[in-house]
């Protein structure tokens, strides 16, 4: 039996929230920027009346202005966007419990186990959830209802706003393959380039692509691009408690003034590697490479990735890595507008654990405990971090950093494994405090059954 999945896409969400406390400026051209003076200064969203205009998002306030010079401008507020976003959700929540966010204002509902508590019809569901929204929050959604959740996305793209679109097994191909490829999820701008270099325009065309030449010219991704033009795409819809795999951790920073020194540059790669180290810790994750990039004054980007020579999350490691990037990347005195660094090919520590030999990846050989982690991680005081993390001292002289995430339990049957060649050894009661563990490790060696020696 076809899933039943619906892509429920709030229609200028932004711009449609500001305009529930501005309700005189509906019909005309309004726009959510950022802050000029905080060289944020462009369109995060915009309603209706703007769009007819041809103010695009993402395009700077000067740009906007000059396609029409009467837009209202409204400031952005991320925290009642936010807020509503929630509200929307729960509504979703009503009809199924697997329900996938795709943003703020985007989310997939697999309603294929629960669609007969409704009724039975997929098409008036859509309706009746558009309509609830509407009545009770004043805002409008796009509803794609297709079996799978690229055809979902594309129907609610087909048509705007406060609309509901079916790509069935009867339409899709008529429905799907005329469209542009660039329509399709994942088809981003390099990718356009690349396939119209081979006259592929279309969705359809690109379906009727060998895979084995997607393949040469795209790699793995270009596989998955035929399966999704070609209706194949069995992707789940992941419910809110579960997640993909974090792959990677990133910042960017827009400057108040170009950075043109590099002096400049590497104080602001020094706050960004900072920051995404300490969000790498606290999410008990390490990073197998960086990645850079560097836009200039005429918004034009670059950027490059490397591979580290082994997992980490220390910011030392990845400002380094930065820092070589850039350098291939930047001379100076080019104009910085904005800078990025990710960590990427995200590892969880469990699997650090299970795979890197003791000492290489959970110290910082050469430093004494308690040093060599970077700085404190965002939103945690000095204090509060040594809390989250203890240097177990062990027999003849080594110690054992217990990484963010990973539980001392955890930490000690690790290194346990690897003196006994794999075996866990049972615990004698007191051996632990003669081996001279301190008080605290034989205390808690003792709680969980837990032996070095």
């Amino acid at each position: 039996m076809d899933r039943v999945i619906f892509h429920c896409d709030l229609n200028c969400f932004y711009a449609s929230v500001e305009l529930l406390s501005h309700p005189e400026l509906r019909e005309v051209p309004v726009a959510v920027a950022g802050d000029p003076a905080s060289r944020h200064g462009i369109i995060l969203a915009k309603n209706e009346p703007a769009k007819q205009c041809g103010v695009k998002t993402a395009e700077t306030i000067w740009q906007a202005k000059k396609k029409c010079p009467n837009l209202v401008l409204l400031p952005a507020h991320h925290k009642l966007y936010r807020e509503y976003s929630n509200k929307v959700n729960a509504i979703y929540d009503e009809y199924t419990d697997l329900v996938e966010s795709f943003g703020i204002d985007e989310s997939w509902l697999d309603v294929t186990g629960s669609l007969h508590l409704f009724g039975g019809d997929a098409r008036q569901l859509a309706d009746g959830i558009r309509a609830r929204l509407r009545q009770e929050l004043g805002l409008t959604i796009s509803v794609g209802v297709s079996f799978n959740k690229v055809f979902a996305k594309l129907g609610s793209d087909y048509k705007k706003p406060d609309a509901t679109t079916v790509i069935s097994r009867e339409n899709w191909r008529d429905m799907v393959w005329p469209l542009p490829v660039g329509d399709l999820l994942y088809v981003g701008r390099a990718a356009r380039r690349t396939l119209a270099q081979y006259g592929v325009e279309t969705i359809g065309q690109l379906a009727a692509c060998k895979p084995e030449m997607l393949e040469q010219l795209m790699g793995k991704a270009g596989v998955q691009l035929h399966r999704y033009a070609n209706g194949l795409d069995d992707a789940p819809v992941r419910p809110q408690h579960e997640h993909e795999p974090v792959k990677s951790v990133g910042n960017s920073t827009t400057f108040p003034e170009n950075l043109t020194r590099w002096e400049q540059v590497r104080s602001g790669l020094q706050m960004l590697s900072d920051s995404v180290a300490g969000r790498l810790r606290q999410q008990g994750l390490y990073c197998g490479g960086v990645a850079v990039g560097v836009r200039d004054a005429q918004f034009r980007t670059v950027s490059r990735q490397m591979r580290l020579p082994g997992p980490t999350h220390l910011m030392r490691d990845i400002y380094n890595a930065a820092l070589t990037l850039t350098q291939q990347l930047w001379k100076a005195p080019t104009p910085i507008r904005l800078l990025s660094v990710s960590a990427v090919r995200a590892l969880s520590s469990a699997v650090v654990l299970a795979t890197q030999p003791y000492g290489t990846a959970l110290h910082d050989q050469g430093q004494p405990p308690g040093q060599g982690l970077g700085h404190t991680p965002a939103g945690f005081g000095q204090q509060a971090a040594e809390r989250g993390r203890r240097d177990l001292h062990l027999p003849g002289g080594l110690f054992l950093r217990q990484p963010f995430g990973i539980s001392q339990a955890q930490c000690l049957q690790h290194v346990q494994a690897q003196r006994h060649g794999g075996r866990v050894v049972p615990c004698v009661r007191g051996e632990a405090s003669a081996r001279g563990l301190g008080s605290d490790e034989a205390q808690f060696l003792r709680s969980h059954g837990t032996s070095l020696i």
